[in-house]
């Protein structure tokens, strides 16, 4: 068996051997402080304890890379309080060391090699902690919505950082050093360059950037902390804080630094437009809610209350009240922010007020639809707009909004609430004509669709030549049903036929044979061949059937020139067939699966195509299983056999006689006209 490691064991994994190698680290300083003292020599090479500072770096970055990626979380401002919350806690024990090398300053315990080299050794693992953690979350937020470009741009910059982590081992000076000049200076024009991609903050609202700013300032501070006091020391600080040596911390700090400040800026010069960004997306949601009111059945109520909500958001009102005259002559009050009576005292101050502006409705020329902008006296509010509501292109109702300053409703504010009301007006106009037409249609709607549907399902005529008679009969249990037959003429001398039962039955199973017309009449004109055909159909339905239904299928191709049927079965009742020459009826029984009952590619390997040689006045008879698994009184089937005796029994008979004695045997087997299923069959006789 194949053991498959998760991402969690090598985070645990890597967090493990990290720590391992910080007290290796701290022991080998230790055991070096030791030896100092008693003059011996550990044997210990001098490259080693580097070699394990550089491991614990990389484990950590593993550590954290699993960390991060775990975090599904697309909420930009808790991947900033992650980054906030550890450098708080690195500072934090930070200034308590340092605090407590300030209050033994000047003591034998301050200068023990033993607590300089644990502190020195507790700072670094600490600072490292932080730097390595805040680089893995700068990378999630610089590869939010990537391209392939930046991907391969990133990579490099990890892979750089990754060998820059072994330079110590070079034995070089940095500070001297002409390589390190070069590699630090690619480096940081490639943070530079990687810098510049923000796009995480344009998905941030106005409050998320406020905190944003916040927790990206302090972590700048954090770094520049760390930076400036902690690894570049002033000439009397401690022992502890020695300067930066390695390559990858200077370039980690200088890429953290870089990201950090562009991120404060960016953010700090989005924060102006925020508010009117998120407003327009208000408006926009605003809209569509409109727009969908009907498909999510709400009633009038709601609709003119999501129009008076938005509106008054839209444009700062600080009231507002929508009137609308129902169809039954009640006059029906919508209020926000504002009392009936207070209602009243305004629209009689709207009447009387002699400074208004008209503003014209320019779809139409009835001065009854003109908005109107009104700058009231006497009143707390300063400015109304009156904006009719017209529903069937009659004004029913008019919308108020109020405004505590004067002049508060500009150009582009009165064009959004024209496009709100036009809207809000459409779906009350249309919840209106939907709820009438349920009202009248409720009791007649099904039958009256579902009989035209029916009828429009099945053919007036069957195709077919010389070579072959037919004759096909249905009748529903119901006003309709869900079973269908056709035909349709390939060429001269080949044919195409096809029978099928939806599951269910009602106006919904007439619907979806429907649907089955459709693709019939659209695939049988490719002239595919019966496995083709099924499959192409099954791919078809897939889309289009509700996941509870399903449909089987017969279909057949008739040759009358090579005297061939060629046919596969979707699920659906075996075909019965006569041979006049054995005198003797039998089922074709070939595999098939029902469409829509598996909907991937493997529904082709349950077809099976079959052909076969006909002869003069054989017989083919396709049905479906409401004649078959028709029951009398003792819940007995009506049953294979039966049919099957019958059509032995009665194969000199035409089409149209065999139909009707197995309709009339059928009937006085069952002794009641009620049916519990569809009758449908189609019979054959080749010439």
């Amino acid at each position: 068996m194949k053991v498959r490691f998760t991402g969690k064991f090598y985070m645990r994994l890597s967090l493990v051997l990290a720590i391992l190698l910080w007290l290796i680290i701290m022991l080998i300083d230790f055991l070096g402080n030791l030896a100092d003292r008693s003059q011996v020599d550990l044997g210990i090479a001098p490259y080693l304890p580097t070699l394990f500072l550089n491991l614990f770096y990389i484990f950590v970055l593993i550590y954290y890379r699993y960390r991060v990626t775990k975090v599904e979380s697309a909420n930009f401002v808790d991947l900033l309080w992650r980054v906030f919350a550890t450098g708080l806690v690195t500072v934090v024990i930070s200034l308590i060391i340092m605090l407590f090398n300030n209050e033994i300053g000047g003591t034998t315990l301050a200068e023990n090699p033993f607590l300089q080299s644990a502190f020195y050794n507790i700072n670094k693992v600490l600072i490292s902690v932080f730097l390595i953690s805040t680089f893995t979350v700068w990378k999630k937020l610089i590869l939010y919505q990537r391209s392939r470009r930046l991907v391969l741009s990133w990579r490099i910059f990890e892979a750089t950082l990754l060998i820059s982590i072994f330079f110590n081992l070079t034995g070089l000076v940095l500070q001297d050093s002409l390589i390190f000049e070069i590699v630090f200076g690619v480096m940081a024009i490639m943070a530079i360059i990687l810098s510049a991609n923000l796009k995480w903050v344009a998905y941030l609202n106005f409050k998320q950037k406020w905190k944003s700013v916040l927790l990206i300032l302090l972590i700048t501070i954090y770094i520049f902390y760390f930076l400036n006091f902690l690894y570049i020391a002033p000439d009397n600080s401690p022992d502890v804080f020695n300067p930066i040596t390695e390559l990858f911390v200077i370039v980690l700090f200088v890429f953290l630094l870089f990201y950090s400040l562009f991120s404060l800026l960016v953010i700090l010069f989005n924060l102006p437009t925020s508010s009117v960004f998120e407003r327009k997306m208000e408006e926009a949601i605003n809209f569509q809610r409109l727009s969908q009111s009907i498909q999510q059945g709400e009633n009038e109520d709601e609709i003119f209350d999501v129009l008076l909500t938005s509106s008054m958001n839209a444009v700062y009102a600080d009231a507002g009240w929508i009137e609308i005259h129902m169809p039954n002559g009640e006059l029906k009050v919508i209020s926000n922010h504002i009392g009936r009576e207070h209602i009243n005292r305004i629209k009689e101050n709207i009447i009387s007020a002699k400074s208004r502006q008209i503003i014209k409705n320019p779809l139409s020329v009835d001065p009854d639809t003109d908005r109107v902008l009104v700058n009231l006296r006497r009143s707390s509010y300063k400015t109304a707009f009156v904006v009719p509501l017209l529903i069937q292109n009659e004004v029913t109702g008019f919308m108020y909004l109020m405004n505590e300053v004067s002049d508060s409703f500009n150009k582009e504010m009165i064009n959004i609430i024209n496009t709100f009301a036009s809207q809000a007006s459409v779906s009350v106009e249309n919840f209106r004509l939907m709820g009438e037409a349920l009202l009248n249609e409720r009791y007649k709607e099904e039958l009256n669709i579902a009989k035209s549907v029916q009828q429009a399902l099945l053919p007036k005529s069957l195709d077919h030549n010389d070579g072959f008679k037919i004759h096909a009969f249905t009748e529903a249990a119901a006003e309709v049903g869900g079973d269908y037959y056709d035909t349709y003429k390939l060429d001269e001398h080949r044919f195409a036929v096809v029978i099928g039962d939806v599951s269910g039955n009602g106006t919904s199973a007439a619907f979806h044979m429907s649907q089955m017309k459709g693709i019939f009449q659209s695939l049988v004109q490719l002239d595919l061949d019966p496995k083709t055909f099924l499959v192409d159909a099954n791919n078809a339905l897939s889309n289009c059937l509700e996941r509870t239904s399903f449909i089987t299928l017969t279909y057949f191709i008739i040759d009358t020139d090579k005297k061939t049927l060629e046919f596969a079965r979707a699920g659906h009742c075996p075909t019965l067939y006569y041979d006049k020459k054995e005198k003797h009826a039998k089922y074709f029984e070939n595999k098939g699966l029902g469409l829509g009952i598996l909907r991937n590619e493997t529904f082709a390997n349950f077809i099976e195509v079959s052909k076969i040689k006909y002869k003069s006045d054989d017989i083919l008879v396709l049905y479906t299983d409401g004649i078959s698994e028709a029951t009398n009184q003792e819940n007995e089937e009506f049953g294979y056999d039966r049919m099957k005796t019958l059509l032995e029994q009665n194969s000199h008979y035409d089409p149209v006689m065999v139909q009707k004695v197995f309709i009339s045997k059928l009937y006085e087997f069952c002794k009641e006209t009620d049916l519990n299923d569809d009758y449908t069959m189609v019979v054959i006789k080749f010439n």
